[in-house]
């Protein structure tokens, strides 16, 4: 057989390869959801810290201006 002759494909080698590439990208969205799942997550995380944050920050305003309020001290002018 010369390299010059066309490659005849075997029968059904279309079909494997139309399988081959579905499988792929059924592989692909699969990763892509995962990943979209995994920064979901983590956005969800940090979402709930930055309000845990915001709470805490909150509070820490709010035990200060008691403080100065019960040691009569006069908040400062912004």
């Amino acid at each position: 057989m010369s390299a010059e002759e066309p490659k005849i494909a075997p029968a059904g080698a279309e079909i494997a390869d139309e399988n081959a590439s579905t499988d792929l990208t059924i592989l692909i969205q699969g990763v892509l959801q995962q990943t979209q799942d995994r920064f979901q997550h983590m956005s969800d995380q940090i979402i709930r810290r930055i309000d845990d944050m915001t709470k805490r920050i909150d509070d820490l305003e709010k035990n200060i201006t008691d403080l100065m309020t019960q040691n009569q001290i006069d908040p400062p002018q912004i």
